[in-house]
């Protein structure tokens, strides 16, 4: 290895370190020692032969975009696909290691099935994060949530093996939630949930009508995620990914409904935008009951996670939760905006109690 691979790896390593620190500060224990303190590679089995994939697969080529909104989208049926992404540039940049590329949006491409893109009237700048190039380790991941908004999602992976597990929509939160007490610092991170709850679904007293769906994902496969179904994500490999969240044509009277009640001022300026430019979306928003439910779960956790963004991320543009839970992901930028008003606010808050003392 020459002097020049050796600093871009020192480098690397640096960048890791202050991503640990900074996404997980209460892990930050003598030289991170917190994320090893459950010495999960050491004995956690990522053995893919032995998870039983339970979803169905297709080929893009052997189903029209109108069969797939008919037998998988407005069921709202989890599938996954192969062929979406034979011809990316994308399957042969995207590899570890790779070189900084600062183009990835010009190395994949939307899949047919997924072109809806409603939420981009709402403006760039407006609309909730939506995508991720995502890379992680063996055994990071996601934990259990569902996808803000109502929005459904799209994952192809590149690179590695995924392990997802899967539940619909009125699935208890309290049967597949780690609790604070049983996870400690490390309740929601994917591989807590497989120690802890997933072994709990093998057993007979499960109830059958929550048994969870299994994927292993391979290389070139996409899975669709629809909205409101809970989801966890491992990744047994290095892995290399990319995912969109998206509101349809399919399940905008969802969105729409979750988007008035959860960020009511992103609802205003999106509809102002499909009058204009959707004016048939605008009287289907108009024509959606507000005082009814979704059918639809929430899951007010979700602020922190997408679609199985496992690992570091770029490119981000319940059954007991109630719709008012859901106020979409927070970016990491947004979540700095709000650390930074915390902290004005503080400043303001003691110059106050200054001037009346």
């Amino acid at each position: 290895m020459d002097s020049e691979h050796i600093k871009q790896e020192r480098r690397a390593q640096k960048r890791i370190l202050e991503a640990k620190v900074k996404a997980r500060p209460e892990l930050g224990e003598k030289d991170c020692d917190g994320w090893r303190k459950m010495r999960y590679s050491e004995w956690f089995d990522l053995d893919k032969s032995k998870v039983k994939d339970t979803v169905e697969r297709i080929h893009v080529k052997d189903v029209p975009i109108d069969q797939f909104i008919e037998k998988y989208e407005k069921l709202y049926k989890p599938i996954v696909i192969l062929g979406l992404t034979d011809h990316w540039k994308a399957t042969y940049k995207w590899t570890l290691p790779h070189p900084r590329r600062k183009k990835l949006l010009e190395d994949y491409e939307i899949p047919k099935y997924f072109n809806d893109d409603l939420f981009k009237f709402a403006g760039e700048e407006k609309r909730p994060p939506y995508r991720w190039f995502v890379m992680g380790s063996a055994r990071s991941g996601t934990g259990i949530h569902i996808d803000p908004l109502g929005t459904s999602a799209w994952n192809s992976l590149i690179q590695g093996h995924k392990r997802w597990c899967l539940f619909p929509t009125n699935t208890p939160r309290e049967i597949i939630k780690v609790r604070p007490q049983e996870g400690g610092k490390q309740t929601d991170e994917a591989i807590t949930w497989f120690h802890i709850i997933y072994p709990q679904t093998q057993q007979p007293s499960w109830p059958p009508e929550f048994k969870p769906l299994e994927i292993i994902q391979k290389p070139g496969e996409t899975v669709f995620v629809p909205g409101g179904w809970w989801h966890v994500v491992l990744n047994l490999e290095n892995t290399i990914a990319i995912t969109q969240n998206f509101s349809s044509l399919t399940n905008f009277p969802v969105v729409w409904h979750k988007t008035v009640r959860g960020r009511p001022k992103l609802s205003k300026k999106w509809y102002r935008a499909l009058k204009e430019h959707r004016p048939e979306l605008a009287i289907v928003a108009d024509q959606v009951d507000l005082s009814k439910g979704t059918g639809l779960a929430s899951d007010s956790s979700s602020g922190s996670s997408s679609s199985s963004s496992s690992g570091s991320s770029c490119c981000s543009s319940s059954a007991s939760g109630s719709d008012d839970e859901d106020s979409g992901k927070e970016s990491i930028s947004d979540r700095k905006r709000k650390r930074k008003r915390s902290v004005n606010q503080d400043e303001e808050n003691k110059d106050q109690r200054r001037h009346r003392r």
